[in-house]
């Protein structure tokens, strides 16, 4: 028996929207954090026992790289709102304050452990595949040589220590150098009596390691064994401090702020306003401070003074300071020590010898990069620059390599009379100087350049070949 059941008619009014309650804090993932959480799982990448050494050491560095530009964009766009007075809150109700200190507390944990796992874990891996960073303390008498000889041919002239005292102000410290900082007094042998008086007290001195010298020196190449730059440096202060007592070196490294902010009002000529604010950028306020966790809280005082931060900005590192500079291991030819290359695919139908766009007139070709080359389109540019019946080419650029092929048939097509526009995003984050440069480069042999919209960027790789085919003009479109 089958039971009928009747319900009554109701009328059911939706509640009034409010958006206020739909997306409260509790709701929300704070932004920074969020962007933390993905790069703690940058760092899980690197502890990925399955993956080869060097492989892990990338992942390792990829993690600091990552946190360098996060701080020098998103941690300073909070320092400046306390700066400025600015009380906004973040989606999930924080201040920028509040945002500050949970950033700290996040990220320190996660710093202790990528040092922790680099010095436990990937440097013995590499030590077991004899590469070994050997300190320079620990080496016999003719490796050390060896090294002294390389620092007065390669380092002394090229080295300029500056102390502080009454005469000589706190140096200003560029943005992701590294330094050594340490104390020099007079020693025994000091003389002059009138300097000796003037210099009898302690002072800061700061050593800038050169960004042109490589982190690692060999001692030996081709058995793997490297020491660190500064430990040479360090041995060898005596040459850079005549007279003078040195104490243990210890190095830091600051990071400032490096957004660029472009007010449609500024944006008349957007080349010559980037290139203002990138030579401000240089001089851009102090945002985080690295230091050598064994550094002596009398010289981390001077440096926080010196260089205007507080002891929420100071991250003392255990261990290796500046994790990237050792991606130089990478460039060793140790083919077992990394992942082995994604194969690279050539379309079959561009690899017989005719004309691209007689195959592209028969139908479209799908292109998979990174798997497919990506020379597949830097070929089919080639090819309309030397082509007679292509009468135009337009692309956009984001980032353009220093030797790009691409730029290259672009000026050999407006060589040809071609018709040649560009659209150059200047503000593609970290290349705007290289940008700049193909920007002029690219005018000054006849292309056409624009710029984009100055309150957006263009990200893409679109690129349109014009051609004339009998009696009418075709188009050819790479996406």
């Amino acid at each position: 028996m089958l039971t009928e059941i009747k319900t009554a008619k109701q009328t059911i009014e939706p509640p009034e929207a409010n958006l206020s309650d739909a997306f409260d804090g509790a709701a929300l993932f704070n932004r920074e954090v969020s962007w933390l959480e993905f790069n703690r799982r940058v760092l899980d990448e690197a502890m990925d026992e399955n993956l080869p050494v060097l492989e892990r050491l990338k992942f390792l560095s990829i993690f600091s790289t990552n946190l360098d530009e996060f701080f020098m964009i998103r941690v300073s766009g909070l320092k400046e709102q306390l700066e400025e007075g600015v009380i906004e809150l973040s989606s999930d109700g924080l201040t920028a304050s509040e945002q500050l200190r949970e950033i700290g507390k996040r990220l320190r944990p996660m710093l202790k452990r990528q040092v922790s796992y680099l010095h436990d874990t990937v440097l013995p891996a590499l030590a077991n595949a004899k590469i070994n960073v050997e300190p320079y303390k620990s080496l016999n008498s003719k490796d050390k040589r060896k090294l002294d000889k390389y620092f007065r041919d390669n380092l002394f002239p090229i080295l300029t220590p500056q102390s502080v005292d009454s005469s000589h102000p706190f140096p200003y410290i560029s943005n992701l150098s590294l330094n050594i900082g340490l104390f020099i007094e007079p020693n025994r042998n000091f003389t002059q009596k009138n300097l000796r008086h003037l210099f009898r007290q302690k002072r800061f001195a700061r050593i800038k390691l050169p960004p042109t010298v490589p982190r690692l020196i060999p001692i030996n190449e081709k058995n793997g064994r490297f020491t660190l730059l500064e430990e040479v440096i360090a041995a060898n202060a005596e040459h850079l401090f005549p007279n003078m007592k040195a104490s243990d070196g210890y190095l830091f490294r600051v990071t400032r702020d490096a957004d660029i902010e472009l007010r449609e009002d500024e944006a008349g000529d957007l080349m010559r306003t980037l290139e203002r604010e990138l030579q401000r950028r240089r001089f851009r306020f102090p945002v985080r401070l690295e230091v050598s966790a064994e550094m002596p809280e009398k010289m981390l005082k001077v440096l926080t003074v010196g260089i205007g931060l507080g002891e929420q900005d100071v991250y003392p590192i255990d261990g290796f300071v500046d994790i990237p500079d050792l991606m130089q291991l990478y460039s060793l030819d140790r083919p077992l020590l990394k992942e082995k290359p994604i194969p690279v695919v050539h379309p079959a139908v561009l690899l017989e010898k005719k004309s691209i766009f007689d195959e592209l007139k028969k139908h479209d070709v799908l292109l998979h990069h990174p798997y497919t080359a990506y020379s597949s389109v830097t070929d089919f540019i080639a090819e309309a620059a030397e082509d007679p019946d292509v009468q135009a080419i337009k692309i956009c650029l984001y980032r353009t390599g220093k030797d790009s092929p691409i730029v290259k048939s672009l000026i050999r097509a407006t060589e040809l009379g071609k018709q040649v526009t560009a659209l150059v995003e200047l503000k593609a984050r970290f290349d705007e100087e290289n940008n700049i440069e193909w920007a002029r480069r690219l005018e000054n042999e006849g292309v056409h350049v624009v710029y984009g919209i100055s309150t957006l960027k263009t990200h893409s790789k679109v690129l349109l070949v014009v051609r004339r085919e009998k009696d009418k003009l075709a188009r050819y479109v790479h996406l």
